[in-house]
């Protein structure tokens, strides 16, 4: 890897922690397999830094959650991609019932156009 690309990657992650996007790695037990999911979603036209809005303030704070990434989809200006790691999958289905995360359900359902990819994952923790 390059010193350019590993100096961009060790920013971007210190950047998550400090946002609170990312649980510090002395909090995640390595000995567990991890739960992840890596999927698509697709906004009305125009919509999508709506979506992200709703997405960013009902996703904080879930416990059992160690990374909520969303990034845009460089090449479809309606597209997002949200990278999740678990502590595991309970974690993940106890999640869709918190109040902030039915709401921004609910929130974001008119602007949904759609789903694309979803795959689960076995996230592999190596933060180096």
């Amino acid at each position: 890897m390059s010193c350019a690309r590993r100096e961009f990657i060790g920013s971007a992650a210190l950047a998550l922690l400090v946002q609170g996007c990312v649980t510090p790695m002395e909090e995640i037990d390595t000995a567990q397999p991890l739960y992840g999911l890596i999927g698509q979603m697709k906004a009305a036209p125009g919509t999508r830094d709506e979506l992200i809005g709703y997405l960013q303030a009902g996703t904080r704070g879930m416990p059992g959650n160690l990374v909520y990434l969303i990034a845009k989809d460089a090449g479809d200006p309606d597209s997002i991609w949200i990278t999740e790691v678990w502590k595991d999958q309970a974690s993940h289905q106890a999640s869709l019932a918190l109040p902030d995360v039915q709401a921004a359900i609910a929130k974001a359902r008119p602007i949904l156009a759609g789903f694309g990819t979803r795959v689960e994952t076995v996230p592999l923790w190596n933060p180096a």
